[in-house]
């Protein structure tokens, strides 16, 4: 099989790294050279970690139509507030039979991308399919070089609409089998860990991230009693929000052991527990994904669905608005929203029969 990973930041040299030790045919796609002008010339990623070598991918790029040609699986492995400019690049060259997955596409990564695709009158038989979360830990520690803290039990995915899920399954049981095929978006979306663990953590850490650039482990240091219970009712807020499409939420504490095989007590002790959280340090600014992708495109969408069906998220709200102050923007203009995915004035049973069997 020939795969394409799109993306070649810290997942994405990782991913590709770990397809090719597995033997498959793999080309890698970035937007601009910088990051993988070594990777064009030597064709090796190394890898460290969980994961030790030297291995070779067929070729990287920064041309989407020769990256992604008689590619059956294209892996997208971009922050989620890419994912529209990589749907618009990639419209004009997708192929029939081709199957697209976002890793990961955060709350309502799917439904956007297709909303892309259907804008640019994609007629093209593709499937679209998120994933709740990363496979990997990951960090890249230099270009053409990956570090891989732990590789996930298990992660959820499910194609958009679900009635493809049986072909996406057929696909992915082939490359990584740590994928778990699941039965729609929703839950691939609404169980978007996340939301809990990052921008809260990094706001209630925002004078230590600013005055040591970062020099603490994020988890481990950043993530104190009191912070743990912060981000203990952001996570009740989520799961009251995804509980509206009748899906049941796995919560955060559920989730790390469902991933990592911890436990603990409460949310607090478990994440204490988790040992693939050693040695992650946290962002060296506060100008990072965790707030740029997870604000707008994670506590966004849930805020925005809670509003749409009458399920408070105080919580969630309020650091959206720290977020917002801090970072002197607004989120709520430019974060995917009910009615920016296409879905406004729908209700529950509409949504939940186009995450499952399409639109006519």
């Amino acid at each position: 099989m020939k795969i394409a990973v799109v993306g070649a930041g810290n997942g994405g040299q990782a991913l590709a790294g770990y397809l090719a030790m597995k033997g498959f045919d793999v080309s890698l796609f970035n937007r601009s050279k910088r990051r993988i002008s070594p990777i064009i010339e030597s064709h090796k990623i190394k890898i460290e970690g969980q994961i030790e070598g030297d291995f070779k991918v067929s070729f990287a790029t920064t041309n989407m139509e020769e990256a992604i040609k008689g590619r059956k699986l294209i892996m997208v492995v971009v922050p989620a507030f890419a994912h529209k400019d990589i749907a618009k690049k990639m419209a004009p060259f997708l192929e029939d039979g081709q199957i697209v997955v976002l890793n990961p596409g955060r709350t309502g990564g799917a439904l956007e991308f297709r909303n892309i695709l259907k804008q640019e009158e994609v007629k093209k038989d593709v499937i679209i399919a998120e994933a709740q979360t990363f496979i990997f830990a990951s960090r890249m520690s230099n270009p053409g070089v990956a570090k891989v803290f732990r590789i996930k039990n298990a992660v959820p995915v499910s194609a958009l609409p679900a009635t493809r899920n049986p072909e996406l399954e057929e696909v992915l049981r082939q490359v990584i089998p740590e994928f778990d095929v699941v039965s729609s978006v929703i839950y691939t979306s609404f169980n978007n860990i996340a939301v809990v663990f990052h921008p809260a953590t990094l706001i209630l850490n925002a004078a230590r991230v600013e005055t040591t650039a970062g020099k603490f482990e994020f988890y481990f240091e950043g993530i104190s009693p009191s912070v743990a219970k912060v981000l203990e009712k952001i996570d009740e807020e989520r799961c009251q929000v995804m509980k509206l499409f009748n899906v049941e939420p796995m919560t955060a504490k559920e989730w790390l052991n469902y991933a990592y095989d911890v436990r603990g007590r409460n949310l607090y002790e478990a994440i204490r527990n988790n040992s693939g959280y050693r040695g992650i340090f946290a962002p060296t600014s506060l100008d990072n994904r965790y707030l740029l992708e997870d604000i707008p495109m994670s506590l966004v969408p849930m805020a925005s669905f809670g509003e749409e069906f009458n399920v408070k998220t105080p919580i969630i709200d309020s650091i959206i608005n720290l977020s917002n102050i801090m970072m002197e923007t607004n989120f709520w203009k430019v974060g995917r929203t009910v009615e920016r995915l296409g879905l406004s004035g729908k209700s529950i049973d509409e949504i939940i029969k186009i995450v499952e069997e399409g639109e006519e």
